[in-house]
């Protein structure tokens, strides 16, 4: 306060000339700057020095991103002082040196609430989504982010137009106009959209699981994304799916509940085969391979079953889980392999297919049976 009466009675003495007020308004405004460079260099990056905060912490995170818009504010308010101070404005004039500092001050509370947003979600999304079990909130935030920023933006330039003097219920009723407009255009977006919404929070696929659709499309999901999800075929191709028709199809996920793949091999032997023995052979197979393949579930454990009385052999099946689904192929080959080469051994046979056919009698046959008979060649001849 003294010092402002002490610059009133040196501007007094020297005489209410223009440069005095050029003067006055100069040193008001480089006042400004020292504070804003203080501010912005000294007093921020001591504070966080002090506390000792990381730079990827939250407190550090959201001081740096108020130090741009706060420096701004300061400039905007010390040349504001510098003008409607010293100055000798008329009514008029100092209304609209007012009008046009509310003006930047909203535009500069609109940019800094949207960078304050925009860090808090930048910084779940960077520090605590990977934290989390779940992929979902990785998928959303960046969605979310998208909307409320916009949201502030738009609700800013409301209030801004509103700070001009514009009346801004036309403008509303015409944006419901037109927004419902735009939503039965993009309607197939819009539908995709909610639709990728119903299976990134459904969770019922992810990145890398296995899965076959209805149609028989099959193949690894590599992105599912809010317009479509993508999957790579068995031949290496990319099939994009429409989220608005992959959440109405049905699904075959071969990675859920767990991993793990049943191989179920079905074989059969020749009826004179000892099933018993049968059954202890399978068995050792199936134990050895387990215990010695990388690719077998040994918890799981291996079963045997007979299945039925076929044609030419009596049909049985070996039951095993793989770790997944390439471990599945793997492990059904060597199954294969190791059955064929004990079967072998024990000589138990796996018989082509054979069947018995019976001639019906001819009428001479059926007139002199025992006549028929005795044309038949004997033994000793």
């Amino acid at each position: 306060m003294v010092g402002k009466m002490q610059l009133h009675v040196l501007i007094s003495v020297l005489g209410n000339n223009d440069w005095v007020d050029f003067i006055e308004s100069l040193i008001i405004f480089s006042g400004g700057l020292g504070t804003a460079f203080i501010l912005n260099k000294l007093l921020i990056p001591g504070l966080l020095r002090l506390t000792k905060v990381n730079q990827n912490d939250f407190k550090s995170r959201i001081i740096n991103s108020i130090k741009f818009p706060l420096t701004l504010g300061i400039l905007i308010f010390t040349g504001y002082l510098a003008i409607a101070i010293p100055l000798d404005l008329s009514p008029g004039q100092q209304n609209s040196i007012n009008q046009t500092a509310g003006l930047f001050g909203l535009v500069l509370g609109v940019i800094s609430v949207a960078s304050l947003t925009s860090t808090v979600f930048n910084w779940y999304m960077e520090i605590m989504a990977p934290r989390t079990s779940s992929t979902l909130d990785e998928q959303l935030m960046p969605l979310i982010r998208r909307i409320v920023v916009g949201a502030i933006y738009a609700l800013g330039g409301l209030l801004i137009l509103d700070q001009l003097n514009i009346n801004i219920s036309p403008l509303i009723a015409g944006l419901g106009l037109g927004g419902l407009a735009v939503a039965l255009a993009i309607q197939p977006t819009l539908s995709n959209l909610f639709a990728g919404t119903y299976v990134l929070t459904e969770g019922v696929i992810k990145q890398g699981d296995y899965i076959e659709l209805e149609g028989g499309t099959s193949g690894y999901v590599i992105d599912v994304g809010w317009r479509s999800t993508r999957i790579k075929t068995w031949t290496n191709n990319l099939v994009v799916i429409p989220n608005s028709r992959f959440a109405e199809t049905i699904i075959t996920n071969y990675a859920e509940p767990h991993p793990g793949i049943n191989v179920l091999l079905m074989c059969g032997v020749s009826y004179e085969t000892n099933l018993d023995k049968l059954q202890d052979v399978c068995q050792e197979v199936m134990d050895t391979l387990i215990k010695e393949s990388p690719d077998a579930n040994e918890e799981y454990g291996a079963y045997f079953g007979l299945e039925s009385f076929d044609d030419s052999n009596i049909s049985f099946w070996l039951f095993v889980q793989a770790n997944n689904r390439l471990a599945s192929f793997s492990l059904k080959t060597s199954l294969m392999q190791h059955l064929h080469k004990r079967l072998d051994n024990e000589a138990i046979i796996i018989n082509y297919p054979v069947r018995t056919l019976q001639w019906a009698p001819t009428s001479e046959q059926k007139e002199f049976p025992l006549k028929t008979q005795s044309k038949q060649p004997s033994d000793d001849s």
